[in-house]
């Protein structure tokens, strides 16, 4: 069984080969054993995001462990996993429509607990290891940008970096209003807002969260599908870069998933499957 639904999985896969430069094989003799195919490492990398577990657990004879760790550094340094996201938002963005008017930013915090660049103490977890995402999203949730940073990284220090992602997805609306929960309710958060030309609608601190909740929930929902993942939900990954690379494959996906649901009720079509539900 795949880890990810072949309707979700098949588009994904073929995007992510088209984005691959051509393989030049600098063997000075040739005699080398061949080169696992790239569709087959990107599986298994997918698998390695979805259920978590380490590259020696599911390597098997048609990819080893030490492929799939080369294979990721590979494409990681040309950039491959961040072009992916950004393709699977734009196809998104002409399809369904990105709204850009209101976003969303919070903070959330998983287990990491074999340390590395993005572990701190956490929290929320009596001081074990863990890993922050500032996560921002569109008003229907769909993860358009996510920082990571250790645990113990105040959620508005984030905010700047955060807000600066949004350049991708120029030209923007007029008006863009950033929806806050009380953990931004600083006069720093509201600077980096007005530097960048945004309207910020925070929610106040002392009051209860559920009167004042807003717009914010979307982004609530977006970090529980990024924590469906196993390996965002309890990160091993000691790199930086190996870690981001997993966050925007995984917001790939969940984006795929939210264009395929969206899709279904926007466009119709006599030979479309009667099932609207997407496993």
């Amino acid at each position: 069984m795949p880890a990810v639904p072949s309707c979700i999985l098949d588009p994904l896969r073929e995007q992510f080969l088209a984005l691959l430069p051509p393989h030049v094989d600098e063997h000075p003799l040739g005699c080398h054993r061949p080169r696992i195919d790239d569709a087959v490492v990107f599986d298994k990398l997918v698998e390695a995001l979805v259920f978590g577990a380490g590259y020696e657990r599911i390597a098997d004879a048609a990819c080893s462990a030490t492929t799939m760790r080369r294979r990721r550094d590979e494409w990681i340094r040309l950039g491959i996993f961040d072009q992916l996201r950004l393709a699977a938002l734009d196809a998104y963005d002409k399809m369904i429509g990105l709204n850009l008017a209101d976003v969303v930013v919070d903070g959330c915090t998983t287990k990491a607990p074999c340390g590395g660049e993005c572990a701190g103490r956490s929290p929320v977890d009596r001081g074990k290891g863990g890993m922050k995402r500032s996560q921002l999203s569109d008003g229907a949730g769909v993860p358009m940008v996510t920082v990571s940073a250790p645990a113990n990284t105040v959620d508005h220090v984030l905010l700047p970096e955060t807000l600066d992602a949004l350049k991708d997805f120029a030209p923007l609306p007029a008006e863009v209003t950033v929806h806050l929960d009380a953990g931004y309710d600083y006069r720093p958060c509201r600077e980096a807002l007005d530097e960048r030309g945004l309207r910020g609608h925070i929610a106040s601190r002392g009051t209860p969260a559920p009167i004042q909740v807003g717009k914010r929930w979307v982004v609530e929902r977006a970090n529980s599908w990024l924590n469906d993942f196993g390996r965002l939900r309890r990160c091993t990954e000691r790199r930086k870069d190996c870690v981001d690379a997993y966050l925007a494959l995984a917001a790939a996906i969940v984006t795929v998933r939210a264009l395929r649901r969206a899709a279904w009720y926007l466009y119709r079509w006599d030979t479309r499957p009667r099932s609207p539900r997407i496993r």
